[in-house]
């Protein structure tokens, strides 16, 4: 996710150079490649024990990750519409409208099933309530920039249902968030906070609103191409005009919201930090990337439509220092698997998974 996330800020950052989008394909490659060996790694481990992939499903942690999965194939498809469709001819057009649906399917699968197993097979604590508990309908919060970019190339009629599509969609997304996000505040009112080593993991918090926030700003900025001229049967020729206003400030808004989690979530990481408790690395430090790449992305939209070059250069910089991240991250996570404390059996979220 993080990876691709980065791939998908890069394309969209406002000042470009000369190698930027050589730069954005590699980690779109990278992105692929690592993918493909992350499926075969995980289709290893539960031919090797096949118990646990029925385990995986209701597990009170590793479960919340399916919908994951989902988000990385999202951002591929971001990607690949991105890069691929301009190089290529009507084929990869169709072929991405087709998967935006059967995409949308799969994701709304998810979003059920997984919530109803947890809901029969677990009882989660709200002590231990975590932004993670939003993961079954994350596919839903990247799904509307993947239709602003989907949108660009397709016929008109086309290009409106997937539009409104999306707005149906996300909004699932963003409702369920929030209903998650009260359970969350609850935890963080009531009871302590995480251990230091998870407080990274509190960043998934700004991504609900983050992602949100771009999506509306992406399809606002397709308003005027998308939607017709009396549509809804208005009589007025301004119904995309007004369309869009409304979106980019419900985009600002929200902006403002994911700004708020992520300052929390800072400070909380440097209270941690600062305490006794040794803050090690955990698969949870990618929070530092993903969800942040969300309000990158907003921000990028943001100035885009304010027309705004001082926000513009913000969030070329915030760009710059998510790329650091992420390899400071990364290194962080070959160390900790070559020293066997990530990615070994019991090491990480399938601690305590017991299989008869």
């Amino acid at each position: 996710m993080a990876t691709g996330a980065v791939a998908v800020v890069l394309a969209n950052t406002p000042f470009r150079f000369t190698g930027l989008d050589v730069i954005a394909k590699i980690y779109f490659i990278l992105d692929l490649v690592l993918f493909v060996l992350f499926n075969f790694c995980i289709a290893y481990r539960f031919i090797r024990r096949p118990k646990v992939f029925l385990r995986s499903l209701h597990h009170p942690k590793e479960a919340l990750f399916l919908g994951a999965y989902w988000v990385t194939i999202a951002l591929l498809l971001n990607l690949t519409q991105t890069y691929g469709v301009p190089m290529t001819g009507q084929w990869l057009r169709t072929a991405m409208r087709i998967l935006y649906w059967i995409y949308s399917g799969c994701a709304l699968c998810v979003a059920v099933f997984q919530y109803a197993t947890l809901f029969v097979a677990e009882r989660l604590p709200v002590d231990s309530a975590m932004p993670a508990w939003v993961f079954p309908v994350y596919p839903f919060l990247v799904i509307g920039p993947l239709a602003a970019v989907i949108t660009k190339s397709q016929d008109t009629t086309v290009a409106l249902v997937v539009w409104v599509s999306a707005i149906a969609l996300q909004g699932l997304g963003f409702t369920v968030a929030i209903f998650m996000y009260s359970i969350y505040v609850q935890r963080l009112m009531t009871s302590s906070l995480p251990e230091p080593s998870s407080r990274p993991g509190m960043y998934i918090s700004v991504g609900p609103v983050a992602y949100t926030s771009a999506a509306l700003l992406n399809l606002a900025d397709q308003a005027a191409t998308v939607i017709p001229a009396h549509w809804l049967s208005v009589d007025t020729l301004a119904v995309p005009d007004v369309i869009r206003i409304t979106l980019i400030l419900a985009g600002c808004w929200l902006w403002l919201l994911g700004f708020w989690f992520f300052a929390l979530t800072t400070v909380a990481i440097i209270a941690g930090a600062c305490s006794k408790q040794k803050m090690g690395f955990t698969l949870q430090w990618w929070g530092f990337v993903f969800p942040n790449a969300g309000l990158v992305l907003a921000s990028i939209n943001i100035g885009k439509a304010l027309e705004s070059e001082g926000v513009k250069a913000v969030t070329s910089a915030m760009t710059l220092i998510l790329v650091i991240g992420w390899f400071c991250v990364a290194i962080a996570n070959i160390r900790a698997v070559l020293k066997g404390k990530v990615l070994w059996e019991g090491m990480d979220d399938d601690v305590g998974m017991k299989v008869d």
